[in-house]
Formats: C-alpha cells, structure tokens, sequence
C-alpha cells in the first residue's frame, strides 16, 4: 500500500511539473521606443530633463542639432544629475563629471555617456530608439540616428 501511495504521489507531482512548464514566465518590458515631443519644445542650448525620470534620457539641443543621452553613469550605472550651474551632469554616487555633450572629465567613469538614437516620425514627434546607442569612443557620435539635425 505505501508503495501505490509513493508512485501516485511522484506521478502527481511530475503531473504537476508537466503542467507548469506549459505555461512558462514571460517577463513584459515597456518598449525602448518613445516619442518625446515636437523639436520646438526644445530650446537651444538648454538640456531638458522632461524624461529624466520616466525614461533615464536628456534630450539636449544645440546648433548642430538633437540628440539624446542616456542618463546612466559608465562607471557603475547610477543615474547622474543634471547640474545647470555647473554646466555638467554630476553623478552622485562616486563623483563622475560629464561635459554638457556627455564626454567625461572626472571621477572614475571610464568613458563617456551613451547616445540613444533619435529620429523623426511620420507626425514630426521626436523618436527615441533606447535599444540604439551609440558610443564616443568608437567615433560613433557623428553617425546617422545619433544625432538630428534641424
């Protein structure tokens, strides 16, 4: 009689095993694809923190153009603070300094914050790609989709 009882249990738990495995764990994550508004909601010369929060990116304008750094810090990954004073994001937890353009000049980060891509939409809202990015020190700055021209 145990012995029923120990096969009929090993077969309910396989059972069970067999079952679970039909319906697997799928972990949804939010699209690396936003839209962040018209060109003429940013100012040149100014970074906005507008997505700083919701989405970890600058948008930053200047004459050349658009473009958009990922606000996550090359030495560990904090997220550094945008410091307008200063003129220089400062990352708070071990002191890297990164220029306005995001190229870093102090602390231990050992390279320069990354660019996202950036385009157009067919309505003329900006397109940020967070699954792009395109990094200084493979001269990939200056490539189509790091920054937009306008």
């Amino acid at each position: 009689m145990a012995g029923w009882a120990g096969f009929l249990g090993a077969l309910g738990l396989s059972s069970l095993y067999f079952i679970r495995l039909l319906f697997p764990r799928v972990v949804f994550e939010p699209s690396p694809v936003f839209k962040a508004g018209f060109t003429s909601d940013y100012t040149v010369g100014e970074v906005s923190t507008k997505w700083v929060k919701d989405q970890r990116v600058w948008i930053v304008r200047d004459k050349e153009g658009i473009y958009v750094i990922f606000a996550r810090c090359t030495h560990l990954g904090c997220t550094p603070r945008w410091l307008k004073t200063e003129n220089k994001y400062k990352c708070p937890c071990h002191g890297s300094g990164f220029t306005k353009t995001g190229i870093n000049f102090e602390g231990p980060a050992p390279r320069a914050l990354e660019r996202l891509k950036i385009s157009l939409g067919p309505d003329g809202q900006i397109v940020v790609d967070k699954s792009k990015k395109f990094l200084f020190e493979k001269n990939e700055w200056d490539k189509p989709g790091a920054i937009l021209r306008v």
